[in-house]
């Protein structure tokens, strides 16, 4: 058995880019930004910061796209995944991303990010993240969702 499983809590370092396949597929790309706080040796308060690749796709990236901006916070569920490819010298590169399945807007309009996109993942819709909402590639055929469900 194994699981390639991540979950991340971060602010996006730019916005979204979304781009489309020769097959009309949207696929949306952006950095994310996850702190660390630690004490060093010296019992001074350090802050690590990390970053990551995030790559959504079809509907999600649309709507990515459509709501997410710098410094929106939010929660990422998806999967670990590395891509070789020749860069212009003809040298091999491989980058790792995270592929992300399930997206939760955290935060307020006021903190960069906002609500957004509301769907909630169970009839009952009693499965929120800290009041975020939530969106998933597996909720593509939710309703459709025009200006005026928009809170903002």
């Amino acid at each position: 058995m194994s699981v390639n499983k991540v979950i991340l809590v971060g602010r996006l370092g730019r916005d979204p880019e979304t781009r489309y396949t020769g097959g009309g597929q949207a696929v949306c790309n952006f950095t994310m930004a996850t702190d660390e706080s630690f004490k060093n040796k010296t019992g001074e308060r350090q802050k690590r910061t990390e970053w990551h690749r995030i790559v959504v796709w079809a509907k999600l990236a649309e709507i990515a796209q459509q709501y997410l901006k710098k410094g929106s916070q939010i929660y990422v569920e998806g999967r670990i995944q590395s891509r070789e490819w020749m860069d212009k010298e003809n040298q091999k590169r491989t980058t790792v991303e995270i592929v992300a399945s399930d997206i939760r807007f955290l935060g307020s309009k006021s903190d960069s990010g906002g609500s957004g996109y509301r769907e909630s993942s169970s009839p009952s819709g009693s499965s929120e993240f800290d009041g975020g909402s939530r969106v998933s590639e597996h909720d593509q055929s939710g309703p459709e969702v025009t200006d005026e469900d928009i809170p903002f």
